[in-house]
């Protein structure tokens, strides 16, 4: 699913503000600032494409209610992947509430929500911007 210029701008604006902070950050604390940074980054740019995935399959349901399904499964993938690329406890606790919350939108999507309410998975992506921010 393509994104919009819009949201397009968007995540590259996210991952270039917390790639300067953490590089800022890195100059001035050490390597481990430095990995943490990068870690940030990553998870940044792959939950915004994520997270504007889902946010399109759900305005796109009543066309093809399979969207959110494979939006969901997609963001799992993601989310396994950042959790395997970084050791950072503040990092993973930040993934796991997103996992949890992409595990609630997806019980509300079986039990024939299809609107399921997003806000917790825009809360959990708040959560890991206030993790990646130094």
């Amino acid at each position: 699913m393509a994104a919009s210029p819009r949201r397009r701008s968007r995540r590259l604006a996210i991952a270039a503000a917390v790639a300067a902070a953490g590089l800022t950050l890195g100059l001035t604390t050490g390597c481990d600032a430095v990995s943490k940074a990068l870690d940030c980054v990553q998870t940044a740019e792959a939950v915004a494409d994520s997270v504007t995935d889902l946010q399109q399959a759900v305005e796109n349901a009543s066309n093809d209610p399979t969207q959110i399904d494979e939006a969901l499964a997609s963001i799992d993938q993601n989310l396994d992947e950042i959790g395997d690329k970084t050791d950072n406890a503040d990092v993973n606790k930040a993934v796991d509430h997103l996992n949890t919350a992409v595990s609630n939108v997806r019980t509300a999507v079986k039990n024939g929500d299809q609107t399921p309410d997003l806000s917790p998975i825009t809360d959990a992506a708040g959560e890991l911007t206030k993790v990646c921010t130094p």
